[in-house]
């Protein structure tokens, strides 16, 4: 089934200590409830066919679904968001990439 009318919201992390992924991973889960999120997915690389074209250097992703540009809007200046970038992506992450996106 293609999306629709939906902004996609993907970030990419690469942590400076990789023994910090769990802590990561909770910081990932207090974006949770934020209200505009349509579809969340908290994930690490998949095991997947080794492939030239595949990127697995990554250390943990979120995907994040929105409704409209301007969910996504009110999902930056949510305090979890502030949070999450202030306790745990600054102080962990080596790097992190955002990849958005709106329908073609």
């Amino acid at each position: 089934m293609q999306l629709k009318n939906t902004f996609s919201h993907q970030v990419y992390f690469w942590l400076k200590d990789k023994a910090d992924l769990p802590k990561l991973i909770e910081g990932l889960n207090i974006l949770v409830p934020i209200k505009t999120i349509s579809q969340i997915h908290i994930g690490v690389p998949a095991p997947s066919e080794m492939r030239e074209v595949i990127e697995r250097s990554y250390d943990a992703s979120l995907c994040v679904l929105f409704d409209s540009l301007a969910d996504h809007d009110y999902y930056q200046i949510d305090p979890l968001h502030d949070i999450f970038r202030d306790q745990y992506a600054d102080p962990l992450c080596k790097k992190v990439m955002v990849l958005d996106s709106i329908d073609a």
